[in-house]
């Protein structure tokens, strides 16, 4: 009522504008002036202005009035999933193709004001970040051969999945069969395997596993494209997911299994933050972006 005042001049004015009473009015200012135990107004003819405390108390108030105008528009936002900052986290290989796609699509949206903050975790590390709130929301991964469980009180939106293949230098290839390699004609074959803490190296062992050998490793490295250059060197051969392949090396070639392996992609969220609607528009960019690329 102060800072509506000093700008229009008069109690009759504040009182139309807020629709109030003129008498309302005056006695809210007064019980004001009481609470401070100062002046806040003064009679000058027909009109009521400001005393010197009345100034400096408008001013704050028409502040005040401008940054709850703000935080009305910047809550409007959040509930529209237009702004918002959100931390989000996925493997190299997601992070450089869909993630990449994604942030394409959301910054060039002249509706969205949404920031992101992103960092490259293996899965195992980033559903550790999502549980215990240092990620808003995370890319992560899962084999046909090895199931992943998720912490409680996350939620996983499947994503798609694509083919892992075994990497072979052409010179080194084996015999196959419509169109397919059995594993178990490399048992004897050195390997490039990712390094053992993870669940890339698990899907690669349980695949030997099931063709009935254990692989003789010789390199390990959390780098596809590494192990792919490892590959063409005549290190060894390495089951490669089709994401992970940026380039080919020369005289390299990815051949399907006789018994496929498949890699599944999921959107992992808090359960509380499903409603959010930063995330809920996030998430339909990284789902739009996934689809492009991965079969369902």
């Amino acid at each position: 009522m102060l800072a509506a005042l000093e700008r229009l001049g008069t109690i009759a004015a504040v009182a139309e504008e807020l629709h109030l009473t003129a008498p309302g009015v005056s006695m809210q200012l007064a019980a004001l002036e009481r609470e401070l135990g100062l002046a806040l107004t003064r009679r000058q003819g027909r009109r009521v202005v400001l005393t010197p405390a009345g100034t400096v108390l408008a001013l704050h108030g028409h502040d005040i009035l401008d940054r709850l105008s703000m935080a009305e528009l910047e809550l409007e936002a959040l509930r529209a999933g237009s702004s918002g900052r959100y931390a989000l986290t996925a493997f190299p290989s997601a992070a450089r193709t869909i993630i990449a796609e994604a942030c394409r699509h959301l910054l060039t949206d002249p509706g969205s004001g949404l920031e992101l903050t992103l960092t490259t975790l293996e899965p195992e590390d980033a559903l550790s970040a999502l549980a215990t709130g240092t990620a808003d929301l995370a890319v992560v991964h899962s084999y046909s051969n090895v199931a992943r469980e998720l912490p409680a009180g996350v939620n996983s939106t499947m994503l798609g999945s694509e083919p892992v293949r075994l990497a072979v230098r052409s010179a080194d290839r084996r015999s196959s069969t419509g169109g397919t390699i059995e594993l178990g004609e490399y048992d004897r074959t050195p390997w490039i395997t990712p390094t053992r803490d993870v669940t890339c190296f698990d899907m690669v062992d349980r695949a030997c596993g099931l063709a009935g050998f254990r692989p003789r490793v010789v390199a390990e490295t959390m780098d596809f494209a590494v192990q792919l250059e490892l590959v063409a060197a005549g290190v060894g051969v390495a089951l490669v997911p089709s994401l992970a392949v940026e380039r080919l090396p020369d005289g390299v070639e990815l051949l399907d299994l006789a018994h496929p392996v498949e890699r599944a992609l999921a959107l992992a969220v808090r359960e509380p933050s499903r409603a959010d609607a930063g995330v809920r528009a996030i998430s339909g960019a990284i789902t739009a972006a996934a689809a492009a690329r991965l079969t369902r």
